[in-house]
């Protein structure tokens, strides 16, 4: 007997790391511990290779892929005090559930 199988749907993120400088680097991933990880080896983006190490200051869930992107070119179109907001809300969030 066969059974139906229902594909597994990746959970996409958007997230934010802080570079060694202070500067703020945003991006997608379904995996973002292992982005991270590949950010901080000089493997992931070319902006953070001269900036890191980074580590984790935001990140969200959204529906899939596209959403994610959508949501990526939402936070680079804003300036540095619209994502330190985003940042400082994620880490109250984050206490809270705790």
């Amino acid at each position: 007997m066969e059974e139906n199988f229902k594909p597994v749907k990746k959970r996409w993120y958007v997230y934010m790391v802080r570079c060694a400088d202070n500067s703020l680097y945003t991006g997608i991933s379904n995996d973002v511990e292992e982005r991270v990880k590949a950010h901080n080896a000089g493997k992931g983006a070319k902006y953070t290779r001269m900036r890191g190490p980074v580590r984790l200051v935001y990140t969200r869930e959204m529906g899939g892929m596209s959403a994610a992107m959508r949501r990526e070119y939402s936070i680079k179109s804003h300036g540095r005090e619209y994502k330190e907001r985003l940042i400082r809300l994620f880490s109250s969030r984050k206490k809270l559930n705790c």
